[in-house]
């Protein structure tokens, strides 16, 4: 078995061997096409009859298909969303793709953090907000180890020009307390507050019944907001009522993160279940957790551009093309959150591919998609704003 610092390490050495992407095509390839309808069948023949008179009145409307009930579970899967939610991504910026930038971002000033703690629970999230801030994200802010948190320590300190041990030593503090201070205090709004929220079912078709797939509760709702885990967040405010308005909490220092600058190109690795971005000098400056496939659905190894963007995106579910689907009718899940594609999807030049988010941020990386590329919410909104029409994807193995 490998480590997760070795597998890091042997997807950032491809990067160096990617052959560069060809040039587009000068015709545009269609993007997120829906499957053909199957074409209605011949009515059965019956002998002849002398025509009789009929009055003249309207065709009826032919009745909806009913939605399978709502306990009829379907697993989750990616699909190409609908097509009025789509818009081409901007045109690229050949000077800003030119300019300049740091492989991290400029360290913030210097302030007091409320807790400066390097051990246990506290002192490890405090590294997985400071990572976060630098453009390495851990995935969801937990303070617990994993293999997200520990190729984040590694990327940290490839981009910082340390010895990558995955480990958090003393000079590796040192560089991330620059981007300090990790944890602040927030006074709850009636906009953090106020929802609407609603319990989501598991079913695709339930989903479809909804208005809106909100969050479930206050505490998913400030989860998203602060990129943390709620439980993590009740642990930093044991006893206190998140629901209401003017209350006071201690939270991840997320809210002004710097935006990320233009990327040259994505780098996703299926070892690694890594996104990397990389600059015009061919260096990596940001890197985030991904899920990328399975062995059904394996990712699309090859290169890919990216061409259209759907915010908030409406989900057309279509379980003839999910392998081991049962069989039922189409779907339009409504735009939320908790959408199967969370609140962003930015399509690839294969179609019925993207890069997107998730209703479940803890589960990045340690569960599997149907070929496309899932991030948590918060990242693929990062990402969105780094990339421009035509941006080259390279996925590796």
């Amino acid at each position: 078995m490998f480590s997760p610092i070795r597998i890091f390490s042997v997807a950032l050495a491809a990067l160096m061997v990617v052959p560069p992407l060809a040039a587009a095509p000068q015709t545009p390839i269609a993007l997120q096409q829906t499957p053909p309808q199957p074409q209605p069948q011949p009515p059965e023949q019956v002998p002849e009859q002398e025509p009789q008179p009929q009055p003249q009145v309207p065709p009826p409307e032919p009745a909806p298909e009913p939605l399978p009930p709502e306990d009829e579970v379907t697993a989750e899967a990616e699909a190409q969303v609908l097509s009025q939610d789509e818009e081409p991504l901007p045109e690229r910026d050949a000077q800003s793709l030119q300019q300049a930038e740091p492989p991290l971002p400029p360290p913030a000033p210097m302030a007091a953090d409320i807790h400066n703690e390097r051990e246990g629970f506290i002192g490890l999230l405090r590294a997985q907000v400071l990572m976060d801030r630098a453009w390495v994200s851990p995935g969801e802010i937990d303070g617990r180890s994993g293999t997200n948190t520990v190729r984040a320590i590694g990327g940290f300190q490839r981009l910082a020009g340390l010895p990558v041990s995955g480990r958090l030593d003393e000079e590796t503090w040192d560089a991330l307390e620059k981007y300090g201070p990790a944890l602040q205090h927030y006074v709850l709004t009636e906009q953090d507050v106020k929802g609407p929220f609603r319990s989501i079912p598991g079913s695709m078709y339930g989903k479809a019944r909804l208005p809106a797939l909100s969050y479930n509760n206050v505490l998913e709702a400030l989860g998203e907001k602060f990129h943390i885990r709620p439980a993590a967040l009740q642990a930093l405010n044991p006893g206190v009522d998140m629901s209401r308005a003017g209350t006071q909490i201690i939270v991840p220092n997320v809210l002004d993160i710097p935006a990320l600058p233009q990327a040259t190109r994505i780098v996703v690795s299926d070892a690694a279940k890594l996104l990397m971005l990389i600059n015009h000098e061919g260096k990596v400056y940001a890197q985030f957790p991904v899920s990328t496939g399975s062995v059904r659905d394996p990712l699309p190894i090859g290169q890919w551009e990216l061409r259209s963007v759907a915010r908030n995106p409406h989900y057309n579910y279509n379980p003839a093309l999910f392998k081991g689907a049962a069989p039922g009718p189409r779907a339009t899940l409504p735009p939320g959150p908790n959408s199967p594609v969370g609140v962003m999807w930015m399509g690839l030049s294969k179609p019925h591919y993207g890069i997107h988010g998730t209703p479940e941020p803890g589960n990045i990386s340690k569960s599997h998609s149907n070929g496309c590329i899932r991030m948590t919410n918060w990242s693929v909104l990062q990402v969105s704003s780094a990339v421009s029409q035509g941006t080259p994807v390279s996925l590796i193995p």
